[in-house]
C-alpha cells in the first residue's frame, strides 16, 4: 500500500497504518528500527512533520518507543505477571499522569490499573505488565 496524497484520510494516518501492518505482520518485529524521520520522509514523498505526527501516533498506542540513542522501535512486548484480585476489590483502567509514568517508567500510550481493596488502599499497576484474575468460588 502506498500512500494516498489525494485521498481523504491525511498522509499521517495512512503512513501509521502502514507501520502498524508491518509491526503486525512480524516484518518489523520487537526492537526493530523503524526507520528515521528523513529516511521515512524520503521513502514516502511525505514531510517530516507527517512522519513525527504518524510516529507520535504509534507511540501513544504502545507500539513503537522512541529515544535519543537508538531512534524509533518496535516496543518489546513486556512480560505479563498475574495478579490476583482479592474479594471484593475493584479495578479502573486510566491512563497514567505523568509523575506515574516517570515513577513507573511506563512508555507513551500504556495504561494503568487502579486496583482498590474492599479497605479502600490503592494499588496502581502497569496495564500492559500484568494479567488480573479472580480468585475461584
Amino acid at each position: 500500500m502506498a500512500i494516498d496524497p489525494y485521498s481523504h484520510t491525511p498522509v499521517y494516518v495512512q503512513l501509521a497504518e502502514l507501520i502498524r501492518e508491518r509491526i503486525e505482520s512480524g516484518e518489523l518485529p520487537a526492537g526493530a528500527n523503524v526507520g528515521s524521520e528523513m529516511s521515512l520522509s524520503q521513502e514516502h514523498g511525505i514531510g517530516r512533520d507527517a512522519v513525527r505526527m504518524a510516529i507520535a501516533l504509534l507511540r501513544s498506542e504502545g507500539l513503537v518507543t522512541t529515544s535519543r540513542p537508538l531512534g524509533t522501535r518496535v516496543r518489546e512486548t513486556p512480560q505479563r505477571r498475574t495478579v490476583e484480585l482479592t474479594p471484593g476489590a475493584s479495578v479502573v483502567a486510566r491512563m497514567p499522569n505523568g509523575r506515574e509514568r516517570r515513577a513507573m517508567q511506563l512508555d507513551e500510550g500504556v495504561p494503568v490499573l487502579e486496583v482498590r481493596s474492599p479497605t479502600g488502599d490503592v494499588e496502581l499497576l502497569p496495564g500492559d505488565e500484568v494479567e488480573l484474575t479472580r480468585p475461584e468460588r
